[in-house]
C-alpha cells in the first residue's frame, strides 16, 4: 500500500488554527463589516479574490452543480470550495485526516454535508452510480500517482453516466511546479506529476477526458474527465 503517512496537512491545519486565534474579537468585527470568511485553506488565496481561482470556480465548479446533484470532494479542507456545493442535494466531504474534517465540520454543521474519513484511497458508504459531480483543489497536488491510481480505480464505480471529475494536480512541467517539488522536504511538497503522465493515468482506466487547463494555475494544471 503506498505511503500515506505524511503530516503536511495536519501541520499546515495547526499554523491555521495559530493565525485563526490571534486576535479573535478584531477578526470576528472584520467578518462582520467585510462579509469575509476566514478559516483554514485561504491563506492559499481566497476564490472571491484571486483572479486564477475565481475562474476555477467560475469554470470548473458552479457550473456543474445544482440542487439536485449528489458531490464528492475530496480533501475540502476548512471549506474554501465547499462552501459553493452548499446548495447541491448531498456533499460527500472525504479526507484521510480526522482533525481536518472536524475542521470542515466546525465551519459547515449542515444537514446535506455527510463528513467521511477514508483510507486515503477509498470512498467508504457511498453508494455506486450515485455521484455527479467529484472535486478536488489543493490535494492531488500532494499525492504520488500510484495513490491517485488507486483513486482513479475507486472513483469509477460511484460515476453516474454524464458525471464529471475535476482534479488539480501538481505540474513539474511549469518552472514554480518543479521548484515545488524539486525543494520539498521528507516529500512533503508537490508530486512528481505532470499533464502526460496524468492523462495517460486517466485514459488506462477507461475514462473519457473532457477538458484540460494547463495555463490558468502557476504551479498545477487541471482536468475533467468521466465516463
Amino acid at each position: 500500500m503506498p505511503n500515506l503517512k505524511t503530516p503536511l496537512h495536519l501541520d499546515m491545519l495547526q499554523k491555521a488554527k495559530k493565525r485563526l486565534s490571534l486576535f479573535p474579537r478584531i477578526k470576528k468585527a472584520i467578518k462582520v463589516l467585510l462579509g469575509r470568511e476566514d478559516f483554514y485553506g485561504l491563506e492559499w488565496g481566497d476564490p472571491e479574490n484571486v483572479e486564477p481561482l475565481k475562474y476555477v470556480k467560475d469554470h470548473f465548479l458552479l457550473p456543474y452543480i445544482n440542487s439536485d446533484s449528489t458531490i464528492i470532494e475530496i480533501g475540502p479542507g476548512g471549506g474554501r470550495w465547499t462552501r459553493y456545493m452548499l446548495h447541491a442535494k448531498q456533499i460527500f466531504a472525504i479526507d484521510f485526516y480526522q482533525p481536518v474534517l472536524d475542521e470542515l465540520a466546525k465551519n459547515y454543521n449542515l444537514p446535506n454535508i455527510n463528513i467521511i474519513k477514508n483510507n486515503g484511497m477509498d470512498f467508504p458508504n457511498i453508494d455506486n452510480e450515485s455521484i455527479d459531480l467529484i472535486f478536488s483543489f489543493g490535494t492531488f497536488v500532494h499525492l504520488d500517482t500510484e495513490i491517485i491510481n488507486e483513486y482513479l480505480k475507486n472513483i469509477k464505480p460511484l460515476l453516474k453516466q454524464n458525471s464529471n471529475v475535476i482534479i488539480q494536480y501538481s505540474d513539474k512541467t511549469k518552472p514554480i511546479g518543479y521548484d515545488r517539488i524539486v525543494n520539498s522536504r521528507n516529500n512533503r511538497g508537490f508530486s512528481d506529476n505532470e499533464p502526460e503522465k496524468m492523462r495517460k493515468l486517466i485514459l488506462q482506466h477507461g475514462y473519457n477526458i473532457y477538458e484540460e487547463d494547463e495555463k490558468t494555475m502557476w504551479h498545477s494544471s487541471i482536468i475533467r474527465f468521466g465516463l
